[in-house]
């Protein structure tokens, strides 16, 4: 089971550094662009950490309150979700 987990969030993790990655490359392109909302949804399914190092990495969307906030706030939440869960 917890193989399973592990896995899922390396999916997700890794999924969500790469989108974040390929908006930013698109937007300096000027090209079609991958929803904000899109952009958040991975990190709340448990890309947080991804999400987080791509905001890093690739300097995108860190100047919106809604990500240089939200994001760590989802990561918080994420990490707090999994002590409760790996403490039953």
């Amino acid at each position: 089971m917890y193989r399973m987990i592990f896995l899922y969030l390396a999916v997700m993790n890794f999924t969500a550094f790469c989108v974040y990655g390929t908006d930013k490359k698109r937007a300096i392109r000027n090209q079609w662009r991958i929803s904000e909302k899109t952009l958040l949804m991975l990190a709340v399914i448990g890309g947080g950490p991804g999400a987080l190092l791509g905001m890093k990495v690739f300097h995108h969307k860190t100047k919106k309150p809604k990500f240089y906030l939200g994001i760590p706030v989802i990561l918080i939440l994420e990490v707090l979700a999994t002590a409760l869960f790996l403490t039953k």
